[in-house]
């Protein structure tokens, strides 16, 4: 007999129900009459942590094998894989950069969803891995592949990944066992075997579906088909009045921030908004009066504007934390029924600088002026540690009703702070883009050091004003060219190194002053008796 186990290796993250689909697959092979073995690979990853699942599966029922018992093998051999299933994107492309899947043998399910690694998070700027190189490695090194959000088809379910990864394994067509014997193994799994048949079926549709229409395509128009695509997000209709002052290629990403401001204050900052973008929209008409590159300034500022006008604040994060919405989402993640209680607290440690910026300026700076003589004082900054139980009555109203503080939010210093730094980066394109196109656009493109909150955020605003003040303004370059290319090392070096050691070594390189070392105090620490 020449047949061969079928082997496949299981992925999934901390929490997502790995053994339970292991366990699952095991118990529907067995009720099928089919010979099986399963191992456990414990390993760490830069998420919540990874095991892999190994299982092989006989395709021939026990009753065939006339008494005699293949020998089923414990790990994955290289090059040899039958198939690899996984909950998370990247952590599919690390198992085949282990050697596991082959171009010629292997079948990928995965699903598109991404738990960020701790250094993708550390980057100052948009630190992700390029989702299409991770599906062209996917590609490259399968068989064939099924690629969906999983992580959605769990939500729809109400249920755990590992539900919906049992729905793609069998609408795959790999294992001999049929779909109403994986179900019968689900309708006796407890409580939440409704949910759990949820999951499956909607895996099970959607692999299904993307058989179905692969083989349709590769009879009708070629023998490779090409990767699905995902539907867009349905986009809102920008308003009329603003949509015609702008090319349409911009409706959709200014209709994002206009939506975004007019949520976070309200149709007045909106208006500001659009009026700020109506000034680069003038100036890049004055250097590319045709729109050759796609008004490609405006678009840069249209998002990374809306993103630092609508900075966080606490009222800002009271109001997202209190929002009916988070709630929903809270229960769905701890898959709490009717019936069952739950609390949240929500962790607060708010500052001095939080507070103040709430005041008007006179009385934030002496609420500032009096948190730093603490601080030289060698006591640390002042802070106020709270705990609120967003499930109450008390802690519910108390978020709203520092969400409602929005109103009063333009009468703050923060809120003038900020305006005034937004306008002066905004001087900046206009008056780069009037007289050279790159330099204003690569201007436009520091607004990604903007990012975060707190120190994060501070550092981030100092970079792109030091790159504005020296880089942007300067008059000691040869050529506009010797400055784009200024500007690009300087962003580049300040997204690179959070320290800010690249960075100034960038400016030194180009002419530009290295940022000022801000002061910092000395503290004195007594020595403890009998210490060393």
């Amino acid at each position: 007999m020449n047949q061969q186990p079928i082997s496949l290796l299981l992925c999934a993250l901390g929490g997502e129900g790995g053994g339970v689909l292991t366990e699952w697959l095991v118990e529907t092979a067995r009720h099928a009459g089919y010979p099986v073995q399963a191992t456990s690979i414990p390993g760490v990853a830069q998420r919540t942590g990874a095991t892999t699942y190994y299982l092989e599966v006989f395709p021939v029922p026990v009753a065939e094998l006339g008494g005699k018992r293949p020998v089923l093998g414990l790990y994955p051999m290289p090059g040899r894989l039958d198939a690899l299933v996984s909950s998370e994107l990247l952590e599919t492309v690390r198992q085949i950069s282990l050697g596991h899947a082959s171009s010629d043998r292997t079948l990928v399910l995965s699903s598109t969803a991404r738990a960020l690694t701790t250094m993708e998070k550390m980057q100052m700027g948009d630190g992700r891995r390029d989702a299409q190189g991770l599906l062209n490695l996917i590609t490259a090194h399968s068989r064939a592949h099924h690629v969906l959000d999983m992580a959605e088809l769990t939500r729809q379910a109400g249920t755990i990944v590992s539900a919906v990864m049992l729905g793609c394994i069998a609408a795959s067509g790999l294992l001999p066992m049929g779909r109403a014997e994986y179900e019968a193994i689900l309708k006796d799994s407890g409580g939440s075997a409704q949910a759990s048949l949820r999951g499956f079926s909607l895996g099970f549709d959607a692999v299904h579906a993307q058989r179905t229409q692969a083989q349709f395509i590769e009879q009708v128009l070629a023998p490779h088909a090409a990767e699905p695509v995902a539907p867009a997000a349905e986009v809102p209709a920008l308003p009329a009045a603003v949509a015609a002052l702008f090319p349409a290629v911009l409706h959709e990403i200014i209709t994002l921030g206009h939506a975004r401001l007019v949520e976070y204050q309200n149709a007045a900052y909106a208006q500001r908004y659009i009026e700020r973008l109506q000034q680069v929209l003038a100036a890049e008409r004055n250097s590319d009066p045709q729109g050759t590159r796609g008004w490609a300034v405006t678009r840069e500022m249209a998002r990374w504007l809306a993103l630092w006008m609508a900075f966080d604040d606490i009222i800002r994060v009271a109001d997202l934390k209190s929002r009916a919405s988070r709630w929903s989402r809270v229960q769905g993640e701890v898959k709490a029924g009717e019936a069952d209680l739950l609390k949240l607290y929500d962790h607060f440690k708010p500052g001095a600088p939080e507070f103040a910026a709430l005041l008007t300026t006179g009385l934030a700076q002496r609420v500032l002026a009096w948190d730093r003589r603490r601080v030289l004082a060698g006591k640390n900054p002042w802070a106020l540690p709270l705990k609120i139980g967003t499930h109450s009555v008390f802690g519910m109203l108390a978020l709203r009703g520092l969400a409602m503080l929005r109103a009063l939010r333009p009468l703050g210093s923060r809120f003038a702070a900020e305006q005034a730094l937004i306008d002066q980066w905004l001087a900046a394109v206009v008056s780069s883009t009037q007289t050279h196109w790159s330099s204003g656009h690569e201007i436009a493109l520091c607004g990604r050091l903007i990012k975060g909150y707190g120190s994060t955020n501070e550092r981030g605003k100092d970079n792109l004003l030091h790159v504005v003040q020296h880089l942007a303004v300067s008059g000691h370059f040869e050529n506009h060219e010797a400055r784009v290319a200024a500007i690009v090392a300087a962003r580049q070096a300040a997204l690179a190194d959070d320290a800010g050691k690249a960075l100034d070594h960038a400016l030194l390189q180009h002419g530009a002053p290295a940022r000022p070392v801000k002061e910092q105090p000395i503290r004195w620490m007594r020595r403890r008796p009998g210490g060393a």
